[in-house]
């Protein structure tokens, strides 16, 4: 079996130009720029206007990149990326064994790039229920998008029911064992609570302990 190239890899990545450098930067020099007053001042307390001065932005191109400062701190570059990762996959490779392999990688990225803003992007889920009411708009969104790597592996229409469901029970399990790993102290290995949420997605529910 061939190995599947990993869409994850710089060196995989095709080369950008000038005018998309600059937006990936201008994207990043804000997010930077949102979660440093987050820490200093609080969720509520910052404003587009301060994101925007300590960007070096105006207030306008901050809208331009996100429509709200909840997207500010919930969107990053990895889910078109964990898509194609996914249609990359060997097509004999069960599908569970696909996602779980995508995920894995996403979560290995995401800690060892920037650990803290992995951690404080779940807590600002659990403590502010505008980000968290975002989060599950943002994953509805990424539901639709999954819909059609399943169809394109099981040959269901990626609008039938049962991809709908597949696709929703997938991406709401991944954020309930988000929101349980911030709700827990972040005590639990995150990958470790991403595979028990899969293991019931492919087996069911546990037996219940006596």
């Amino acid at each position: 079996m061939t190995a599947a190239r990993s869409h994850f890899s710089p060196a995989d990545r095709p080369q950008l130009g000038l005018r998309e450098r600059k937006k990936i930067k201008t994207r990043e020099a804000i997010r930077e720029a949102t979660y440093a007053l987050i820490k200093e001042q609080g969720y509520d307390a910052t404003t587009i206007e301060q994101i925007a001065d300590r960007a070096e932005v105006s207030p306008s191109t901050v809208f331009r990149y996100f429509p709200t400062k909840e997207d500010i701190v919930l969107t990053d570059e990895y889910d078109p990326l964990m898509l194609e990762e996914l249609r990359a996959r060997p097509a004999g490779e069960p599908w569970i064994d696909s996602v779980r392999h995508v995920i894995h990688m996403a979560l290995d990225l995401l800690t060892e790039e920037d650990p803290e803003t992995v951690r404080t992007r779940a807590q600002l889920a659990v403590q502010v229920p505008a980000v968290r009411s975002r989060m599950a708009e943002s994953m509805s969104e990424n539901g639709r998008m999954l819909r059609e790597a399943i169809a394109e592996r099981s040959g269901l229409a990626p609008d039938s029911l049962e991809a709908r469901v597949h696709a929703m029970s997938l991406t709401g399990g991944l954020l309930e064992a988000y929101l349980h790993w911030a709700e827990n102290g972040f005590q639990d290995d995150l990958r470790g609570l991403v595979d028990r949420a899969l293991d019931v997605l492919e087996h069911g529910l546990p037996a219940a302990k006596p």
